[in-house]
């Protein structure tokens, strides 16, 4: 499991940076609001903990891009504004959760692990569209225009990852994680195949979209500005 940290406070992100691999999550850090919005644009993470005072690009307006652009990544605000508004403030403009400064790492522990083991947002059943595709969830369906075909239930699951991620270069074991399960053995291979598997998909059915490999890292898919 992958998060990331936006915290202007380096000594504050780089102790919650220790403490969260010790406890075997992966981190990212930044330090302003633009950077943590590159970071949450470009790559895919589980969760996100953002700091509401941040230079050049405060937490609010990071939260608000974010939902605005459909990322539905969970985020927890850890922040020092705890007053009744600022916290109702926080949570109706997106917010998972809301922790105020200062806390015991072992609550922040407590709250992400509630927040993983919450049921997955995929469940709404509304067709996914992205670039001139549409995806129904339900019968494993692809569309493109006058084109369709079936999907299997893992190429399914495995392209409904990328629509709800789009254009963010997504690790390798996130996509493991996220499809297979985080306890299942998978060989790397198997992932490699679903890939192809998909990517032929998307050419039967004369899609535009690129489902991209980012070299050392894992996949991507691209809306094609090709006409």
């Amino acid at each position: 499991m992958r998060i990331l940290i936006i915290e202007d406070d380096k000594s504050l992100a780089e102790t919650l940076r220790f403490q969260l691999e010790r406890n075997h999550f992966e981190t990212d850090v930044c330090h302003d609001g633009e950077e943590g919005l590159h970071f949450i644009e470009q790559q895919s993470h589980d969760l996100i903990l953002l700091d509401r005072m941040l230079p050049i690009l405060d937490g609010i307006s990071v939260l608000k891009i974010t939902r605005e652009k459909n990322i539905s990544t969970p985020i927890i605000f850890v922040t020092a504004l705890g007053a009744l508004n600022d916290k109702i403030t926080g949570l109706d403009c997106g917010a998972d959760d809301y922790l105020v400064k200062p806390f015991d790492f072992e609550e922040l522990l407590a709250r992400i692990r509630c927040i993983l083991r919450r049921p997955s947002k995929w469940e709404g059943k509304k067709p996914l569209e992205l670039g001139d595709i549409s995806y129904d969830i339900d019968q494993k369906k692809l569309c493109c225009k006058d084109n369709s075909c079936s999907l299997s239930a893992r190429e399914g699951d495995l392209l409904e990852f990328f629509l709800r991620n789009p254009e963010q270069t997504i690790p390798r074991a996130s996509l493991l994680a996220k499809v297979w399960g985080p306890d299942t053995e998978v060989e790397d291979g198997n992932l490699d195949n679903y890939i192809y598997f998909l990517r032929r998909r998307l050419k039967s059915v004369q899609s535009s979209l690129q489902l991209k490999t980012i070299r050392g890292i894992g996949y991507q898919l691209e809306i094609s500005c090709d006409p």
